[in-house]
Formats: C-alpha cells, sequence, structure tokens
C-alpha cells in the first residue's frame, strides 16, 4: 500500500525527443542500467542528434530517467528498430517503457509503421515482458527467432540475440 501511495505522489514524467546536449546524460543512464550494452558517449549523442525523431527520453524533475533509442529500418521503413530501452531504478515501476514505446508510436515519423523489432537474449527477462506487455496491449502478434548468435556473430563472447517481430498491423488497420 504505501508503494502505491509512493507512485501517486511522483510526478509523472515528461516524455520529450532528444536533443544533442543529452547524450552524456543518456550514457550516464545506460551506465547503471544492467545488464544493457553500453555505447561510447558518441555513439548517444549521435543518436541524439540525428535519430531525435524515431528516440524518445523521460524526464522527472528536471533528470532523465528513461531512455528508448530507435530508428525506422533503412530498407524497410515500416518497421520501427528499438535499438535499446533504460528505465532508471529511480523510475521503474511506473510502466515508463511502455509509455514511451506508445510515445514513439504516436510521433509523425512513426505514421507508417507496421512493425516493430528489436533484439532480447534469451537470459533478459525484464525486456521479454515489456515487449509482451506491449504486444499484449496493441493486441499484436509477436514472435521471435535467434537472430545474432553467440558464436556466429559475437565470436562467443556475447549471448544471442532473438529477433522479436510485434505485428502492429492490426493497430493499423483499427485506427483506419
Amino acid at each position: 500500500m504505501a508503494k502505491t501511495l509512493e507512485l501517486f505522489r511522483k510526478a509523472a514524467p515528461a516524455l520529450r525527443a532528444p536533443v544533442a546536449e543529452d547524450g552524456a546524460d543518456i550514457w550516464e543512464l545506460v551506465r547503471v542500467c544492467k545488464p544493457l550494452d553500453e555505447n561510447s558517449m558518441y555513439c548517444n549523442l549521435v543518436q541524439c542528434d540525428h535519430f531525435s525523431d524515431t528516440c524518445v527520453v523521460a524526464e522527472l524533475d528536471g533528470e532523465i530517467v528513461g531512455w528508448i533509442s530507435a530508428y525506422l529500418v533503412p530498407k524497410d521503413p515500416e518497421t520501427l528498430f528499438v535499438w535499446q530501452v533504460a528505465v532508471s531504478p529511480k523510475a521503474r515501476g511506473l510502466g515508463l517503457g511502455t509509455q514511451m514505446l506508445n510515445a514513439l508510436l504516436k510521433r509523425e515519423a512513426c505514421a507508417d509503421v507496421k512493425r516493430m523489432q528489436t533484439t532480447i537474449t534469451a537470459d533478459n527477462d525484464a525486456s521479454w515482458a515489456l515487449f509482451r506487455k506491449f504486444a499484449k496491449g496493441h493486441e499484436a502478434a509477436i514472435d521471435s527467432e535467434a537472430h545474432f548468435k553467440k558464436a556466429e556473430h559475437f565470436r562467443e563472447l556475447h549471448n544471442t540475440e532473438h529477433m522479436v517481430t510485434i505485428d502492429l498491423g492490426e493497430r493499423m488497420r483499427k485506427a483506419a
């Protein structure tokens, strides 16, 4: 009960497109969100600058507490690929991951998106839960298969990444 009351007292996070100046803060956020792979600070800066239309940050009391990096697949602009989802320990339990994914789909840049894809390792329970919840909330089919393989792609240095595909075509048909 106390946890529920605490959630009601918290302000709702503000969601917005990132700007280049957010890059360092996002880099710091990703570093505390294990088991996420850390990119370089420069990579996060470029994501904020070049892909701001398909990325989102969540702020709470002026602090970045959530981040999604995503992009439209160049050879398939109807597919939004979610590269990374990070939620600060301070903002967990608020449904922030789902809120950020939904906010991305409302962006003009994503108006033609029919599929969402991401890759997830078999042991990343939090990511599986997020994307399954998201798919269920959109009454969308979800599928997965091994994609980037430990031996073939990662020289045994990283676990296999499973390509998760959420078919949002039904969402598009219902919206029409």
